[in-house]
């Protein structure tokens, strides 16, 4: 499973825009969201700035979904993390509690995981 910090650095570059340019879009301190991007930060934990950063990588509904799902995993402290395997459920939780339906794949996926357990 992918971290935030992997996540959006890896889209960031996908779209083939610079650090400066996303900072300018999002209202962001360049040098701190660098810390973010390295996994030295924690990443945003407000819901308007990941907006913001899914409106300035053009995210589509899936892919703002992941990026609202890593950044509610990373405030979880370490010492209170689930295992990997819950950890990967999670976002279904996640974006149910939002009000979001999960995709027919997610939901197959996790009726596997479901089963193999």
């Amino acid at each position: 499973m992918k971290n935030f910090h992997q996540f959006i650095l890896e889209k960031r570059v996908e779209r083939d825009v610079t650090l400066r340019e996303f900072c300018r879009a999002t209202e962001l301190d360049p040098s701190n969201w660098s810390k973010v991007e390295r996994g030295i930060a924690d990443p945003p934990k407000s819901k308007e700035v990941l907006k913001r950063i899914a409106t300035a990588l053009q995210f589509n509904g899936e892919e703002t979904s992941t990026l609202m799902d890593l950044a509610m995993i990373e405030s979880i402290p370490q010492d209170l993390r689930p295992t990997e395997d819950i950890l990967e459920k999670l976002p279904i939780f996640f974006r149910t509690v939002r009000g979001e339906k999960p995709t027919e794949d997610e939901l197959r996926k996790l009726i596997e995981r479901l089963s193999n357990s």
